[in-house]
């Protein structure tokens, strides 16, 4: 092996992807136990490797020469095997500054709040130092050091930037969060190095407060692209983090498309997943399949209430995956928590069509079986679906157009 990732759980990398789409070699991922690893460094049998979560500290006795500003953190994440010799770097440090500035987030002056405490911690807590942040505290579920507990961060009405280092929030666990935004009025930027979902609950709080904030993506983008330099031993343009990035962007965002019955959703999304190479789910294709009846069947037996409750069960089960084109139901908009659930991973569009060409009635739809209750459900339905969408596009003309608009809005917006 010439180039790789050493780390215990690498399932969900996007290392790979990154360092072959940057370079021309190929790059490996190595899940190990911490037993594995002293023996494999040891063996020297690599070129130049990346490390991650839990091992950046476990690989430095193992080093013959640190890096100065890797040794001031105390975390390696790139070592080089130089001729036998193993040199240690720090790459997440200027990935970290690389998706600061690309986000407009100033830390100088700063109170900063970083949320646990372990080596991507070191990394956001020098970084902070070195933009000249004003206070800088570390929030531990188990303080020591002169670090604070959650409960004494709550009460840090003043602080300005918030970091997130820890795990909680990422896939599959949606719903967790590690701290309430509410409590700080002050805030000025909010930074979640977590990147699967795209967006944590914790961005998307801040989001809904209109705070600036981003995920890890980019920060990861960039520490591989300075590690495949220490690799290759020669620059890279420092416009590959902008190109990787928003392509990444565009390949693990979810497309959603809501709108009314009728509107053309089911047609428009199979034929852009067709046309982008991706999987297609139908909401209610999938709640059917779960229940073991259709849709109209369990409108009857069991009623709204039921079927809104299975319709964001199984929204749940789709949500937390990447690349799909979603297709949900006309009243998903209906409970704004399915929203939440959505913009995890997904760019909602509105999928709009006139009244006068939407189906007059459907029998068999529960909602939608005369004149009377489409009119109805169009007046109590559009206001939301032009709040809750990214963006609106407009499908009363050919099918074909409206996919390939879809498609190129997609891409002019990615990464927003």
């Amino acid at each position: 092996m010439r180039y790789g990732l050493i780390g215990e759980k690498l399932g969900h990398s996007f290392s790979k992807v990154i360092h072959e789409e940057l370079c021309s070699y190929t790059y490996d991922l190595i899940p190990m136990p911490k037993e594995a690893v002293g023996p494999f460094l040891e063996s020297k049998e690599f070129a130049a490797i990346n490390v991650t979560i839990p091992y950046k500290e476990t690989v430095i006795p193992y080093l013959a020469h640190i890096d100065p500003a890797a040794q001031a953190i105390g975390a390696v994440n790139t070592i080089v095997n130089r001729g036998g010799e193993l040199w240690g770097y720090n790459t997440d440090f200027a990935g970290m500054e690389t998706l600061l500035r690309s986000n407009r987030i100033a830390l100088s002056g700063r109170k900063v709040l970083i949320l646990g405490s372990g080596g991507t911690c070191k990394t956001a807590r020098a970084v902070a130092k070195d933009l000249g942040a004003k206070e800088i505290l570390i929030a531990s579920r188990h303080p020591s050091d002169g670090q604070i507990s959650y409960e004494q961060a709550l009460k840090q009405k003043d602080v300005q930037v918030i970091f997130n280092t820890t795990p909680l929030g990422m896939y599959p666990n949606l719903d967790a969060q590690a701290i309430d935004l509410s409590a700080f009025p002050a805030l000025e930027a909010v930074v979640d190095v977590i990147y699967n979902p795209l967006r944590t609950k914790l961005l998307l709080q801040a989001q809904e407060m209109g705070i600036p904030c981003c995920n890890g993506l980019e920060m990861l983008v960039a520490q591989a692209k300075y590690a495949a330099e220490l690799f290759l031993d020669r620059e890279i343009p420092d416009s590959e983090i902008s190109r990787v990035h928003r392509k990444l962007c565009v390949q693990m965002e979810n497309i959603a498309l809501i709108g009314m019955p009728s509107c053309g959703k089911t047609t428009t999304a199979k034929m852009l997943a067709a046309r982008m190479g991706r999987e297609y789910v139908d909401l209610d294709e999938l709640i059917a399949k779960n229940a073991g009846m259709s849709i109209p069947m369990i409108f009857q037996l069991k009623g709204e209430a039921y079927f809104r409750q299975l319709e964001k069960d199984a929204l749940r089960s789709v949500c937390g995956r990447q690349g799909l084109i979603l297709s949900p139901g006309g009243g998903i908009v209906k409970d704004e928590d399915n929203i939440r659930l959505m913009r995890h991973n997904s760019r909602i569009v509105f999928l709009d069509r006139d009244l006068d060409r939407l189906a007059k009635a459907d029998p068999s739809r529960p909602l939608s079986a005369s004149a009377q209750a489409v009119q109805k459900m169009y007046e109590e339905r559009l206001p939301l679906y032009r709040k809750y969408s990214d963006f609106t596009i407009d499908n009363n003309g050919v099918q074909k157009e409206t996919v390939r608009r879809i498609e190129e809005k997609i891409h002019e917006t990615a990464c927003h």
